[in-house]
């Protein structure tokens, strides 16, 4: 049994192993409204939703949501993630200032660092719902 929430598990393997943004989006939300509409949630799915954005040339709500989704997670103080948050905030930061900056940047997703063992080897085991097996 995981100390994380199975659903944050599959926004991490979305996030990190499929890059399905859109998917990180639905897990996450469900995520966060069942705790309580943790701020950090919230900044991580509109992290991940800045992502989806930009993947689909919306630049505009690329950067809202960006900047949004890093204005909530520098909030993070509390909650046991697992993951290397200053780094993911220094990722974001650089993804927003390429995105200020340029209208011809190309959409370049990058992983969520887990500094948790265990929760590293449950996001490797994590088997999403849908999977396509042979």
């Amino acid at each position: 049994m995981s100390a994380y929430d199975p659903l944050y598990v599959a926004f991490l393997y979305y996030f990190n192993v499929e890059r399905d943004f859109y998917e990180c989006h639905e897990v996450m939300e469900e995520l966060w409204l069942e705790e309580g509409r943790e701020p950090v949630y919230q900044g991580l799915l509109q992290i991940a939703v800045a992502l989806h954005h930009h993947s689909y040339g919306n630049i505009t709500g690329a950067i809202k949501l960006m900047e949004a989704g890093i204005l909530k997670c520098e909030s993070e103080h509390e909650i046991k993630l697992g993951i290397d948050l200053v780094q993911l905030l220094q990722r974001s930061r650089q993804y927003l200032i390429q995105l200020q900056r340029d209208d011809e940047f190309l959409f370049q997703p990058y992983k969520i660092e887990i500094v948790d063992l265990e929760l590293e080897n449950v996001v490797s085991a994590f088997q999403p719902k849908h999977s396509n097996s042979n």
